[in-house]
């Protein structure tokens, strides 16, 4: 009997869209969490599609290319409510200073992954406001900072998450 989430040994090895198709998925799905029923005043709800998309790039960082987030970001935007074109662009701008903090780092550790993560999260939600604001979104800034608490306690989790789904990934 074949074991769950095990190939055949006679099937072909998977081939790079298999290989990245659950990750991207991922990411997706997470972009999906604003429209879950919830009511509030204030932004609460994490940027689970962000969040998740920075967990696959600082756990595995030659899965993607940094293009990726340009279509990822398109689908956040489209159901995230932010004006088209904000998630692509700091989601790309983000992958780009995560690059360039890898070509200096020698390694990274759960900690620091931990801190870039937060960074990340924090700047994404002040410039998406301020993007909110130009196109007439108005709303203050000490309104984000319980989003941006709970997204950083919330990270670890989600990198948790990503690291089960890289297992499965690759067991398969």
């Amino acid at each position: 009997m074949i074991a769950l989430g095990r190939r055949s040994p006679f099937a072909p090895p998977p081939g790079a869209f298999e290989r990245q198709l659950l990750p991207i998925v991922s990411v997706m799905f997470a972009s999906l969490a604003p429209l879950l029923p919830e009511i509030s005043t204030a932004p609460a709800l994490p940027p689970f599609g962000f969040m998740m998309l920075l967990s696959w790039r600082l756990l595995r960082d030659d899965l993607w290319p940094v293009w990726i987030a340009l279509p990822l970001g398109l689908f956040d935007d489209l159901f995230s409510g932010q004006p088209l074109g904000s998630a692509m662009a700091l989601w790309t701008i983000s992958f780009l200073v995560i690059d360039l903090i890898d070509s200096r780092l020698v390694w990274r550790d759960h900690w620091q992954d931990w801190g870039i993560a937060t960074l990340a999260i924090a700047a994404e939600l002040v410039l998406a406001l301020g993007i909110a604001r130009i196109t007439g979104g108005a709303m203050p800034i000490v309104l984000l900072l319980p989003q941006i608490i709970v997204s950083a306690l919330l990270f670890p989790l989600l990198a948790r998450v990503c690291a089960t789904l890289d297992r499965f990934r690759l067991a398969r």
